[in-house]
């Protein structure tokens, strides 16, 4: 099955506004009955789990994997050797389900090799990845800039929802054409 597009959310420092402008995205892309799955990097030494709990009790004693199930949700917690590389990513997009999402968003891992919308702040006085970095396709600021790439109003959710739905589709029409091209090289070869 084919995994979804994947389209990160970055900066280069945080209190940029990335978890805020993913929750004013993802209403809108709602809205477009585009199904959103989020990978959100954090912190080190994050834990959804309560010491005493069964669960925590499980993995303390050594288990590698723990999933928690109840009728509404259900979550696994994996152990993992520490790698604070962004290209941890990849792997990690795996685990989701392609048939529950149409899309991706990355929070974070800001070189990770994914296309990328990066957030600037003009108070946070920060050198844009855009840049040096290929795989940012779009900068959300607050203030005018002078980008290499589509520039897009921090403050205008709706608009940046309108250029991933654009993207969306662009990322669409591109697989579908792909799939045509190998339908045509296999029948040329056949």
């Amino acid at each position: 099955m084919n995994q979804p597009p994947v389209l990160g959310i970055c900066a280069q420092a945080s209190g940029m506004g990335k978890t805020t402008l993913l929750t004013r995205l993802l209403p809108l892309l709602a809205e477009h009955g585009i199904r959103v799955s989020v990978i959100k990097q954090t912190g080190d030494g994050f834990d959804l789990d309560r010491p005493g709990k069964d669960s925590h009790r499980l993995r303390e004693a050594g288990a590698a994997q723990v999933l928690l199930s109840a009728p509404q949700r259900w979550v696994l917690l994996t152990e993992n050797e520490v790698d604070k590389s962004d290209d941890r990513l990849l792997p990690l997009i795996r685990h989701l389900d392609s048939r529950q999402c149409d899309l991706v968003l990355v929070e974070g891992f800001r070189h990770a090799p994914v296309p990328k919308i990066e957030v600037y702040r003009a108070a946070n006085e920060v050198c844009l990845l855009a840049w040096d970095d290929s795989h940012v396709i779009a900068v959300a600021s607050d203030i005018s800039l002078p980008v290499p790439v589509p520039l897009l109003d921090l403050n205008d959710s709706a608009a940046v929802a309108r250029f991933v739905v654009a993207w969306l589709k662009q990322a669409a029409d591109q697989s579908v054409s792909g799939a045509q091209r190998l339908q045509v090289s296999a029948a040329c070869t056949a």
